[in-house]
């Protein structure tokens, strides 16, 4: 009897998570300014009764019981265990804090939309210092419940398993050998003619939508709005897709919605059977973020795909086939520019690594108390100096106000871009050797070939399995950085 009562409990959760998710989307999106304040109490309540549910000491008595149960499948018996990590955490935390630091989150996140644009730093410090002492608050419980380092923790919270042991050796050697591939491509690049603007917004939205219809979204169950940074949320039958549109480089947009439409594609790929259950999930974030980078990266900054997406480009954006800046081959030397850009969202697939390696360091001194939230300016600068050769001087817009992050309480997060990089480069090296005209399909503008692998090896699967054996049963090798180099040597050189 354990099992039905946990199913019911956590489809409760379930059904929570898909409020949130779109008051969350709401805030960023549409909300009145003058929303906030009653907003971050809601979203507050929603966490507390959320906490409430999964932290409840019955919880961890069924889910003991349940896993005794031999008659469980292999779907359902991983759904109790997905269940019993989440009670595991939960009830690490006092609802308080929770509450708190939801409430915490809200507001500052509210704050930072207002201090990027006009690089005020100060207007949002405080309010970043008090979600980082919550947040440290939140490690600190994690840790001393799970027998954890109080930052890897905080990674666990968004990929199981995660930690710096895990990490550094790989981070240091992309470390080591990235500065040689970035400099070489520098060096030897051909430079893309200009694509001179403006490009009306309303013209980005009809491309973007177009892109997104061709890959395989769902408009049925999905749309695309505008936000301050790009997100994907919501639910499976239910997502949000956002992004912003820079009326002088249409590319940053185009590659935004590309890149968000991996995450969605991913959550309208989970399985039907089991909405609403843990089970059901998408995995962990590092395979999120491989759904994501695998789509922008290995697949629409390819060559092929700028073959088949040139016409529609300069369709949407009325541009001449006749003018050479507008053919394929300079799109896709545009897309594929490698350059020490400032800006994480913004940055080639060289140098983006190391732009995740200086969060990772950052926030690890923040966690840890080595490093105090009003010293963070600084601190950015010297590791953007350090690992990307950039000084930004009192340019907090596009440094320690660039990202949401840290400012909407997502702390462990940035290393599962770089890991999803990883795994994005495994994939796709995978799929096109078990489909060997991938390449022209997707020149032909057919990709239903590319979500049918993903959807069997991937996005089917949901959380039935942890990354690791996902990527180890589509590719027939565990997770490492061998095709991530690959991927890079072979298209910038180096």
């Amino acid at each position: 009897m354990s099992y039905e009562m946990l199913h019911r409990e956590f489809e409760q959760v379930g059904r929570l998570r898909h409020a949130q998710a779109m008051l969350t989307w709401d805030e960023a999106v549409m909300m009145p300014a003058g929303g906030g304040a009653a907003r971050a109490e809601a979203l507050a309540t929603l966490a507390a009764m959320e906490h409430r549910l999964v932290s409840a000491p019955p919880i961890g008595d069924w889910t003991a019981e349940a896993l005794t149960n031999e008659r469980l499948d292999g779907w359902r018996r991983a759904n109790v265990h997905e269940m019993r990590r989440a009670w595991q955490r939960a009830r690490a935390l006092p609802e308080a804090l929770v509450a708190e630091f939801s409430r915490a989150s809200s507001r500052c996140e509210q704050l930072w939309r207002k201090a990027r644009p006009a690089n005020d730093w100060a207007g949002v410090e405080d309010a970043l210092d008090r979600v980082m002492a919550l947040a440290r608050e939140r490690a600190q419980g994690l840790a001393a419940a799970l027998n954890m380092h109080p930052y890897d923790a905080l990674m666990d919270g968004y990929e199981p398993g995660l930690n710096r042991a895990l990490l550094d050796p790989l981070f240091a050697r992309l470390t080591a050998e990235l500065p040689a591939i970035i400099d070489r491509a520098i060096a030897t690049q051909p430079k893309p003619l200009p694509l001179a603007g403006p490009f009306p917004a309303a013209r980005q939205e009809a491309l973007g939508r177009m892109l997104m219809e061709r890959l395989g979204f769902d408009f049925a169950r999905g749309r695309l709005d505008l936000t301050h940074h790009p997100f994907c949320g919501g639910d499976p039958d239910d997502v949000r897709v956002t992004t912003r549109h820079n009326e002088e480089d249409f590319l940053e947009s185009m590659f935004a919605v590309l890149h968000e439409t991996g995450h969605a594609m991913y959550e309208q790929g989970l399985p039907e059977a089991w909405r609403a259950q843990p089970v059901g999930e998408s995995g962990g974030m590092a395979l999120h973020e491989s759904q994501s980078l695998f789509m922008e990266m290995q697949v629409c900054r390819g060559p092929a795909f700028l073959d088949f997406a040139a016409p529609l480009i300069r369709q949407a954006l009325g541009r001449s086939a006749e003018d050479p800046a507008w053919s394929a081959g300079n799109l896709h030397r545009a897309a594929t520019r490698v350059q020490r850009s400032r800006i994480r969202v913004q940055a080639d697939e060289t140098t983006y690594p190391l732009h995740v390696i200086l969060r990772y360091e950052l926030e690890q001194a923040l966690i840890d108390g080595e490093l105090q939230v009003r010293d963070l300016p600084e601190a950015w600068n010297a590791r953007s100096k350090a690992l990307l050769d950039l000084n930004l001087g009192d340019n907090h817009r596009d440094g320690c106000l660039q990202d949401v992050h840290w400012y909407g309480g997502i702390v462990g997060y940035f290393p599962t871009y770089t890991l999803g990089a990883v795994a994005a480069a495994q994939l796709f090296q995978a799929a096109a050797a078990a489909l060997p005209d991938l390449h022209e399909t997707i020149r032909e503008g057919n990709f239903a070939p590319l979500l049918a692998w993903l959807r069997r090896n991937v996005h089917a699967i949901a959380s039935s399995r942890d990354t690791a054996a996902i990527i180890a049963q589509a590719t027939g090798a565990p997770l490492g950085v061998e095709a991530f180099l690959r991927h890079l040597r072979d298209r910038y050189g180096g």
